[in-house]
Parts: structure tokens; sequence; C-alpha cells
């Protein structure tokens, strides 16, 4: 396609190639991509909206907090130099996350006080990164943010920009950016996180630079709202993400940040804010945070995730303010905590002050939250307070993109102490750089020789030593949010294919804030050894008769099995594996026990996790049948 191609191609083009993606039709894409705005800044925050922004933040302090470190980044970025092209491995991507967050941090700060030094800077930064000879399309993500670093500044900024830079800046959105995904790849139609983030960065470009590259631009947006759905369908059918809540705030801000930019360009995000589960995933996001501030960290997922701008705009959707619950809580403790910085981390920061919503945060009227999907997961809390007790379980397949055999596996709070944890993943550079296949997720794949992604590592079962299956899925078969004793229970037989004939797990929260955690399997026809473990940071006091005492921060937790009786707890080793490859472990321990079963034997294995500040009596243990 040229760029001397007329309105009226462009139409044709796009009314084949977008009639099946958008309920609106390709007729209507093609008007409004004809009917967008020439001028600059158009993209999220034109001159009404920004006049809007400045208002809204003068008249909240935790904003007004929040844009003081957007702008004590920006001055750091001030005394940094520009971005160089020096990859980590196979990846770009730390530098292309920098160059956004400068670019954003000086474009914003620049927009909010019209100090000319932050354009100045930005137009320096988006230069060097506009004269790399690449964005390193071999790892497209790398292409995507940076586009979209380019995207943004561009446009913010575009009234201020020297004119030779004007041109160098959108020449490397077109050449290093939009022309490079036309060789497409296997991004195009996935459905995780890449398909979020390349056709959200790439549709920034294209939004930015419409009126000089009309046929490209038209290109790239028609391609985006007919395959990010593809990726959409993940959060089916109640808005859990199979990647975990950290991979949730990345593909899904690029998502909303596709959604608003096509919005604010074109007046419409032809339906892709509609698709099933993707508004209800804000609440999976609010409930994967404990009550210590700890993510429910399965598959390849970090501890921590900070603020997450995009719940402000999904608050503002669904004019809900519980869903800034912990949003709030979290920037709170970021704006009094966090030093100001010119690198990647929070890049999107600013979007928080534009997509926050007049008022305060409520509290959540829900304490318990299932969703159904790829990776099924479930979570009972006593309350919202920080030292209410809360668990959180996975079902789902460890070949899902991410995944860790972590089937089965829950983590637990309780009195602000993170008592079952989950290890989290290791840094992908670290294992690629030692000729580790990460990525190859067939069953005897190096990936499960790393000792924080098999079930080694994991608050799970282990049978005869081996590995989960593949190819298994685990549904969450039961799912109680009422009564006194709310609980969830998975059906894990066929993650145990070929180990055990059943196997089935519930979770449980007592009337007194303990947690029973109780597991049913059938043994093969031949016997079989089941060992039941789960990872802390609290050092084990003292162990007897099937009861450990764990303590930490000046708080303690019982650890009881129930069942089978006469079962001896004893630790596992998870400070240092053995691999030469895996990373150290510090301050951890795993507790737990092993069973025998004879062919055929049915087990039941009942653990109570019981704080201090819980009651002292034992449940008696029944069928999970008749939980």
């Amino acid at each position: 396609m040229q760029k001397s191609w007329t309105w009226s191609g462009m139409a044709l083009l796009l009314a084949c190639g977008l009639a099946q993606a958008s309920p609106q039709g390709g007729e209507d894409i093609a008007k409004r991509l004809e009917a967008a705005p020439h001028t600059h800044p158009r993209l999220f925050l034109d001159p009404s909206r920004a006049e809007a922004v400045k208002r809204k933040i003068a008249a909240d302090p935790m904003l007004t907090r929040a844009l003081a470190h957007v702008r004590a980044c920006a001055d750091a970025t001030l005394r940094a130099p520009p971005v160089a092209r020096q990859k980590v491995g196979r990846r770009l991507l730390g530098v292309s996350r920098t160059c956004l967050k400068r670019v954003v941090c000086l474009a914003f700060a620049h927009r909010m006080t019209g100090e000319a030094r932050y354009l100045e800077r930005a137009q320096r930064e988006m230069l060097a990164a506009a004269a790399f000879d690449d964005w390193n399309p071999s790892h497209f993500l790398d292409v995507a943010e940076m586009t979209a670093a380019l995207a943004i500044g561009y446009d913010w900024l575009h009234p201020g920009l020297d004119p030779a830079a004007r041109a160098a800046i959108r020449g490397a959105i077109v050449n290093k950016g939009l022309k490079p995904s036309l060789a497409g790849g296997w991004w195009v139609t996935t459905t995780n996180n890449w398909n979020q983030v390349c056709h959200g960065g790439l549709c920034l470009g294209a939004l930015a630079v419409l009126e000089d590259e009309r046929a490209l631009a038209a290109q790239i947006v028609a391609r985006a709202v007919k395959n990010v759905p593809r990726a959409m369908r993940e959060y089916e059918p109640h808005g859990a993400y199979p990647e975990g809540p950290g991979y949730w705030k990345y593909g899904t801000t690029y998502n909303v940040l596709l959604i608003d930019a096509l919005q604010s360009v074109l007046g419409t995000a032809f339906g892709l804010a509609a698709p099933k589960g993707f508004l209800r995933s804000a609440d999976y996001y609010l409930h994967m945070t404990g009550p210590t501030g700890l993510f429910f960290n399965y598959s390849d997922c970090g501890t921590k995730g900070g603020v997450a701008p995009a719940m402000y705009w999904f608050a503002a959707k669904r004019q809900d303010g519980s869903l800034l619950w912990r949003e709030r809580a979290a920037l709170a403790e970021f704006v009094r905590d966090a030093k100001p910085s010119a690198t990647g981390a929070n890049r999107l920061l600013p979007f928080l002050l534009i997509w926050a919503r007049d008022g305060g945060a409520a509290p959540p009227s829900g304490s318990h939250f299932n969703a159904g999907g790829r990776t099924p997961v479930a979570v009972h809390r006593s309350g919202w307070e920080s030292t209410a007790t809360f668990v959180a379980v996975k079902g789902g397949s460890p070949g899902a993109n991410h995944a860790h055999m972590d089937i089965g596996s829950f983590v637990m709070d309780a009195d602000g102490v993170r008592w079952a944890l989950d290890l989290g993943a290791q840094s992908y550079h670290s294992l690629e750089s030692k000729g580790i296949r990460l990525w190859d997720r067939s069953q005897d794949s190096q990936r499960w020789t790393v000792f924080r992604l098999n079930n080694l590592a994991h608050n799970t079962l282990v049978v005869d030593g081996n590995q989960q299956v593949v190819k298994g899925s685990a549904p969450i078969v039961r799912f109680v949010d009422r009564g006194s004793s709310p609980h969830t229970i998975v059906d894990l037989s066929n993650v145990y294919a070929g180990q055990l004939a059943a196997a089935r797990r519930g979770v449980a929260l007592r009337p007194d804030r303990s947690i029973l955690i109780q597991d049913e399997i059938t043994a093969p026809e031949r016997g079989t050894v089941v060992r039941w473990g789960m990872v802390t940071r609290a050092k084990v006091k003292s162990v007897r008769d099937g009861t450990a005492v764990l303590v930490r921060g000046g708080r303690r937790l019982e650890l009881r099995v129930l069942a089978p009786e006469g079962a001896m707890l004893e630790t596992y080793e998870t400070e240092r594996p053995a691999a030469l490859h895996d990373h150290p472990n510090p301050g951890t321990r795993m507790i737990g026990f092993k069973v025998k079963l004879e062919a055929s034997a049915v087990g039941r294995l009942a653990v109570l996790l019981a704080p201090g500040t819980a009651g002292g009596e034992s449940p008696e243990v029944r069928r999970l049948a008749d939980w």
C-alpha cells in the first residue's frame, strides 16, 4: 500500500477487511478514519481533556502527590543521558520501556506545567530512539513499546517540536514501527499478551501519524480491530487472565490504551470493550491481591504489582469505586516510598491521572471470588482489612502460556503475614543465557527442570517425585461463597493422570478464620508415595505430633495435620536448588509430609492452617462430598 492511495481506495480496503472485525462494520470504520482530526494533540489528552485533568488533580491531594512524582521522574530524566541501543540477550525491551517512561513522564509534565525544558528533553529522547538502526523486530514487544513511546510524545508535544525533529520521529514511527509489523508474525493472531501489547502499541503509532500515512494507518487499525478480540476471549467467562495478575496488568493495560486511543481519535472503540469477561476482569485483578498487598502470583507472575493505571479506567467505565479499594492504598504507599527514577518501572503512571474518576474508593461488597476459563481461580477472605485471612487456589493447566506446574497450588495470608507463598518466576534471561529452552512447554521440556516452575516447588501434590501432566487440566468443580464455611473444590485428576486414579483438593475458610486444605486421592493399581508441601518464609519453631508452629514478624501460625493420623511433618530444601541454572530462594523452606498408599487405596490428606488470632479447635474431617 502506498501513501498516494485515495480515501475511497482505503474505504474499500476497510470494508473488506473489517466487515467481520467490528460490530459496526467496515464502512463505519472507514468513515471514522476519514473524519479523524488532523490536529494535535488528540491521543488520550486533547486540550479540553487536559484542562479537565488539571482540575481533577488539583482537587485531589493523592493525585496531586502522584503528579509530583511524575514531575520528579521527569526531572530525573533531565539529568540522564538519552537511551542507547543496548540489548540484554535477545531483548531490547528494557530500553523500549525506559524510553516509554521517560517520554510519557516528560510529555505529561510539559502538558501539565507548560515548562519548555520537559519538551526539549523529550525531543532529545525521541530523536535518540529514532536514530537506532531498528527497534529489534525479532522480539516484537520491543517494537510495540517503542512505537507507543514515540507516538505519545509525537502527538502530545507536536505543536512544540522542531519541524526537523517532528519529521524524524514520524519517520521512525512509520519505518521502524508500523512497516516492520506488516511482515506479520505469530503475535498477530496469538491469544496471549503479545497480541494486546503489539496491536495496542502499533495502533498508537498509526493514530499519531494518521494524516500523513492514511492507508498504512488504516491497515494497522483494521488488523488490530480484527485480531485483538482473539486475545480478549481469554477473559471469558468471568474475567480471569490465564497468565496471572502480573500479565493481566501488562496485556490489559495495552488493551485499555488501544480502546481509549480509538475512542479519543475516532470517537468509538468498535466494540472492543464489549467481549464477555473483559469488564469483569477488573474484579479478578482486585481479588488477586491479598491483605498483605501481595499477588496470588501464580505462573510467571511477580509478587507485588504496585499501582495499576488500567484499574482507574475500569472504575470510571463501570462507575464502581470499589475497584480502587486496593489501588488507592497502593498509590498512597507508592507516592510515599517510591524514589523518582528515569528507568522503566511504572512507565504508564501518568495514565492513572488521566483515567482517575472523581470520588474516592469504597470497600468491595464481596469477600469471595471465582472465575472459570483456561486458568480457573478462586479466592476466599474473611474481610478487606489488612489482618484478614485470605486464601487463593488455582486450577488450569501447565500447558497454558507462562504457566507453571502449580495446579492445585494455593497462597494464604493472615494477621498481615503471607504464610503460604509462591516462589514466583525466575528471570528469563538468566535461564536463556544458560541454554535453557524456556518456552518449550512439552512434557520433557527443559522448562520443567527449573525448580521454581515445576511442582516440587509449589504448594501442591507431588506423586512419586513426578511432574504434573502438561496436557492435563483441572477445573473448579464446586465454589460456595455463603454459609459458615465458604469453600472451593478443584478436580486435579487430569494433571496427575497415570500417577493417581483420582485427585481432588478442597480449600475452605472456617468461621474462626483458619483455613482447611483437604485432598482426596485414589492410588492407581500400584503402591504410590504422595508428598504434601507448603512453601513459607516463616521459621518453623516446633514440630510435634503432626503440628508445627510457624513464626514470622511476631505472628504465629499452627499447621496441624488432621489426616492421616501419624503423619510426620518435615522440611524440604527450597533455599538452594541443586541445578546450576536455578536461582536461590533465600529465607524460604517447604514444610510437608509424605503418605504411602497401597494399590487402589483411597487417601485423605487434611491440613489446618490456624493463625494465632484464630480459635484453637480442630474441625472434624469430613468427605469433600459432605462439605
